[in-house]
């Protein structure tokens, strides 16, 4: 069993939560129109999560009325409506406990030195901001619908300029106090199941290495993967290296079908199919296979992945900037990859209940939309 609680700590004033609200701390890359329309919202929590001075910009939120205090424990439910249809979760507290018992499980490696930031912001705070994207195997639907036929807390849409895959979403929160029937059936649904990490690792790790009993998290039955394209500049000539492949023309640089890549360079688009799809569940993947059969061919080696100067990454929605990266010449070649399926995602999460080496490859998934970070702003304890 999980230990699942309801929330307590900050959260925006009805009128406010357009503007407080922002879109998650890593999907903002810096100097980025994104960032810059951010910066210039003086109200959004965008201040706290990556603000120089994140403990004023959270003061001033609170002594402003923008953000106001909540003690009385309550699951929200969020419903987020666009193009994509609609996606219902909830937020709650999830208990934080090691990886090897089960309870939460990840799919990803982590990196103590990656949730630095994140721990400094914490413990700066005493409040956890950005939540934990959970997928659940319980059977959720009926209890949200519920709640839902409730009165919203807050019902708005966000905008972004543009400049998320957030922005023009209406979103939908609805309060459900812990100690109601509702708020209890939901506790016990979702405990009674393991919780896999979809999004969010580092915040998880975050809690994990920061001592607290429970992490601010978002848990759905129901999400959707998008492919994590990618563009890349290797070490070699583009030319060379296409030369060594087996490439067939295509007509539209487009999502391909699985264990195939879309590669887009200033000559044309192409299809490049695997060589070889092995039977364990990393090495099927199709970021495996790239990184087996392409990368050497460019001259790309494992630890250049996180380098800006030979990779940059972007969702299967954003082709056309792909596109246009290369077209620039800041990039030799883009690549479009196949979506991984969450019974990919869960199988090698459990795998990796065994072997703690087993994980996906960075950058193998990409979950859309996003979730918004300001919701709900969590006063976490510490063991």
């Amino acid at each position: 069993m999980i230990d699942i609680r309801g929330l307590v700590g900050l959260r925006p004033a009805p009128a406010d939560v357009a503007c407080v609200s922002c879109p998650p701390y890593d999907v903002i890359k810096p100097g980025s129109t994104l960032e810059a329309t951010l910066e210039e919202n003086a109200d959004s929590v965008f201040h706290v999560t990556l603000g120089a001075e994140p403990q004023v910009a959270l003061t001033r939120l609170r002594a402003e009325g923008l953000l106001v205090d909540d003690d009385t424990p309550a699951l929200y439910v969020y419903e987020q409506t666009g193009d994509f249809g609609t996606r219902t979760g909830v937020f709650v507290a999830a208990e934080v406990s090691a990886y090897a018992e089960g309870k939460i499980i990840r799919h990803e490696k982590t990196f103590d030195a990656k949730v630095q930031g994140r721990l400094a912001l914490r413990r700066a705070t005493a409040h956890s901001f950005g939540p934990v994207f959970l997928l659940t195997r319980a059977k959720l639907g009926p209890l949200l619908e519920q709640a839902k036929r409730g009165e919203a807390l807050y019902d708005f849409h966000s905008d972004f300029g543009g400049e998320s895959d957030l922005h023009g979403l209406r979103s939908r929160v609805f309060r459900v106090p812990e100690a109601s029937d509702l708020g209890q059936r939901l506790r016990a649904t979702l405990g009674a199941h393991p919780l896999y990490i979809a999004d969010g690792h580092h915040r998880y790790h975050t809690s994990l290495v920061g001592g607290q009993t429970h992490a601010l998290a978002y848990v759905t039955g129901d999400a959707e993967i998008l492919a994590y394209d990618r563009v890349v500049t290797g070490t070699r000539p583009i030319v060379d290296a296409l030369s060594e492949l087996e490439l067939e023309p295509l007509s539209e640089f487009a999502t391909p079908p699985k264990h195939a890549f879309a590669l887009y360079t200033t000559q044309g688009s192409y299809l490049l199919r695997a060589e070889r799809v092995p039977d364990d569940v990393v090495g099927r993947l199709d970021c495996a296979i790239l990184e087996r059969e392409l990368y050497p061919k460019l001259g790309l080696e494992h630890d250049m992945i996180t380098d800006p100067a030979h990779f940059d990454y972007f969702p299967e929605s954003a082709l056309d900037e792909m596109r246009a990266a290369v077209d620039s010449g800041a990039h030799d070649l883009a690549i479009a990859l196949h979506p991984v399926s969450i019974d990919e995602l869960v199988a090698v999460a459990d795998a990796g209940l065994g072997d703690a080496n087993v994980v996906m490859p960075e950058k193998s998934t990409f979950f859309s939309p996003k979730v918004l970070t300001g919701l709900f702003i969590y006063r976490h304890t510490l063991r």
